[in-house]
């Protein structure tokens, strides 16, 4: 279990940390890493992951993403590959694995 909070450290670098239930009680570790400094418009410049917008803060953010992805029209799908691409050695995958699996008796 992960759990993150952006804290401000107070001049007399003294935190209270009240945990919640969920954790489970016993031995723990505590990291602490510095926050990157946030720009006016709250992206980072160099930060290209942000700037394209793919990755989503929230499970609904992620569904709503999903579902314009799926609505695309352009979309095409995966389908339209089956049996056209015979792999990098040639004829039936399973064949291959099986032939590399015996190697190893």
């Amino acid at each position: 279990m992960t759990i993150e909070q952006t804290v401000e450290i107070p001049a007399d670098h003294r935190l209270i940390i009240k945990v919640p239930h969920e954790v489970p009680a016993g031995r723990t570790i505590l990291t602490f890493t510095p926050a990157p400094a946030v720009s006016v418009s709250g992206i980072e410049p160099n930060d290209p992951v942000r700037v394209s917008g793919s990755n989503p803060r929230t499970v609904a953010e992620a569904l709503r993403m999903a579902a314009e992805r799926a609505a695309d029209p352009k979309r095409k799908p995966i389908s339209r590959h089956f049996g056209k691409h015979k792999g990098i050695f040639g004829g039936d995958g399973v064949a291959y694995q099986r032939a590399v699996r015996d190697e190893w008796d």
